[in-house]
């Protein structure tokens, strides 16, 4: 797990930009604390900031192999879990290994197959591979797009990175942003390839690109395939109990201390169960994590998305498997501490706006990280299970938009509601969502032989594992890699999407409930009480000193007439947000409080040239 950049540049002589080079690398430094390097050729410089996971000794990049035709040269960011058998068949092949680390692998494995060594991988990865025998560069990127992974055109190659800060470090890349990419940030629609950023895209996930002197090309070498499922309701639970244990097994594999994200919901309870087991297995106890706020418990109030507090949960999966467990924590003052506020900022490089929930989830990685290394979370179980109380709605169902932005909460209404009236008119965001949506509709296959309504739920899972999820995988990666923790995410295995989602809905509700496929295959290692919970989000704070801090440094904010957030935001809406009684402030316009802070800090961070016209 590290941060990966470089740039190609066939007119340029990049032996004498090493300091661009070492200056693109330096902002992956968060990501990759334990080591750096760097590697220069003619035509392209790499550069590497490594999280040391797996062979910690002999695992520096850039990773190099000679042949007689060339050198190649590896920046690889993530994990491969099925190394070790590609590392076999390699050997059978008459390659020789000169370290243990899965880059060795997957170099090795482009020099055996080219980038067809991208359909053998199994993991989480964002890699380039510099090939000098041909002069040509490789980006491959794993199928779920849990690694991110950025690059920008060029006039004679390409500018890539784990993140767009890295990009945005080439002084031949502008830090302009448009209508665009103001549009999704306030859509929530997970455009293909967006980044905020003019000229900055996604290597879209199961995507490879190749730049070479003849330009870019693109190849998709994964999509969610469709087909008939004719596996019975007891097959289908086994399978799903077989595939969550060998994913599990896999996903432990680590040199360094590992963890598992307990929420006490039935997704992170189920992974610190068949963790708990494996580990025990071996005569160890799993450590598992979970984040709280002060005196929720005890004042917590049922609201449109949470009926119950986490904390009950949470200790009766810490004592049904006998985790060492701990509980971060946190309290209004450390939610709202502007310094930890442009941290987040700073990771994610866009103003997102999911307030405490992004803090929150900040702090928690950084509490974890004084202690492990890698974590295991139950991101994505909803999205390949069906989990969302969406999923569930007739309204949402019968939409002709994305379900998440169909199904009213706080998170979703009003997004843009701050903004100026001018801008609001100029970005025409419904009309956005609604080309969008279309867009995504025509991406879906059709199965023979489906009913309308079985249909109907695969384009919901469709949209989901392919827009909603990246949204949140994209979230937990930066916040975990800011502070240099690796957060593995099982639900995420392409066996188990591919399996799952092909699962006809009438099976993964055979109960009457949500998720009932993941419940009934891992209900061996549960609590009674978690089999019974009702799905609940990741967690927010109720405590009314959070807005009321909000509305103080809104207040601040107001004061600084000529301050360039004022070209996006109304001055009156702020006003009245200042306004309100905090007490009584609903959660929605709590979150425009956030949105107007995150852009007001993220002006003053990224001095963005903005283009709104």
């Amino acid at each position: 797990m590290c941060g990966i950049t470089g740039w190609v540049g066939f007119d340029h002589d990049l032996r004498r930009e090493g300091h661009v080079i070492e200056a693109m690398t330096s902002t992956m430094a968060l990501r990759g604390p334990d080591d750096v390097g760097t590697y220069l050729e003619p035509h392209v410089g790499l550069g590497h900031r490594r999280l040391a996971i797996i062979d910690l000794p002999l695992g520096h990049q850039p990773m190099t192999v000679q042949t007689p035709a060339g050198t190649l040269a590896i920046v690889y960011s993530g994990e491969t879990y099925n190394f070790r058998e590609l590392r076999t068949e390699l050997r059978s092949l008459g390659h020789e290994f000169a370290t243990d680390s899965d880059t060795e692998v997957v170099l090795r494995g482009y020099v055996q197959w080219g980038a067809e060594v991208a359909d053998r991988l199994n993991g989480m990865y964002a890699f380039a591979i510099w090939d000098g025998r041909t002069e040509e560069l490789t980006m491959v990127r794993d199928r779920l797009g849990i690694k991110p992974f950025y690059f920008s055109p060029t006039a004679d190659g390409v500018v890539f990175g784990s993140e767009p800060k890295a990009i945005l470090a080439n002084p031949l890349i502008p830090h302009t942003v448009d209508l665009d990419g103001l549009r999704e940030l306030f859509a929530m629609t997970k455009a293909p390839g967006w980044s905020l950023w003019r000229n900055i895209s996604e290597v879209e996930p199961g995507t490879i690109v190749t730049v070479g002197r003849d330009g870019l090309r693109t190849r998709t070498y994964w999509s969610l395939p469709a087909h008939g499922h004719d596996d019975d309701l007891e097959t289908s639970v086994a399978t799903v109990r077989e595939l969550l244990t060998d994913i599990v097994d896999r996903q432990l594999v680590a040199d360094v201390p590992r963890c598992v994200l307990l929420s006490g919901g039935l997704d992170s309870s189920a992974l610190t169960g068949l963790a708990a087991a494996r580990l025990g297995s071996e005569g160890q106890r799993v450590h598992s994590y979970s984040v709280d706020f002060a005196e929720q418990e005890e004042n917590f109030t049922p609201d449109e998305m949470r009926d119950t507090p986490d904390s009950p949960f949470v200790r009766d999966v810490a004592a049904h498997v006998g985790s060492m467990h701990r509980d971060v924590v946190l309290n209004p003052a450390d939610l709202t501490d502007p310094e930890v506020r442009r941290a987040v900022i700073g990771a994610r490089d866009i103003p997102a706006g999911l307030g405490d929930m992004d803090t929150s989830l900040y702090l928690l990685f950084r509490a974890i990280r004084s202690e492990s290394t890698v974590a295991l979370s139950g991101e994505s179980a909803d999205e390949v299970f069906g989990g969302y109380r969406w999923f569930f709605d007739e309204n949402a169902r019968a939409a002709d938009t994305f379900p998440w932005l169909a199904f009213s909460s706080a998170m979703t209404r009003d997004r843009h509601a701050m903004l100026s009236g001018d801008l609001q008119r100029r970005l025409d965001v419904e009309n956005y969502i609604a080309d969008q949506y279309a867009s995504a509709l025509a991406t879906i296959p059709v199965v023979d032989g489906e009913s309308d309504d079985e249909r109907r739920m695969r384009r919901f899972s469709h949209l989901h594992l392919t827009r909603f999820v990246r949204m949140l995988l994209d979230r937990k990666d930066r916040a975990s890699m800011a502070v240099g923790l690796e957060v593995r995410v099982p639900f995420c295995d392409h066996r188990l999407v591919e399996y799952v989602y092909n699962t006809p809905w009438s099976m993964k509700t055979f109960d009457g409930r949500e998720k009932s496929l993941l419940r009934h295959a891992t209900s061996h290692v549960l609590p009674q009480s978690v089999i019974d919970r009702t799905k609940s989000p990741y967690p927010s704070t109720q405590d009314t000193k959070y807005t009321q801090t909000l509305q103080d440094q809104l207040t601040d904010m107001v004061g600084e007439r000529d301050h360039e957030v004022f070209a996006l935001v109304d001055r009156d809406a702020v006003s009245a947000m200042i306004a309100a009684d905090a007490a009584t402030c609903d959660t929605g316009l709590r979150n425009q409080m956030d949105r107007v802070l995150d852009l007001y800090h993220w002006i003053d961070m990224y001095s963005p040239e903005l283009v709104l016209d």
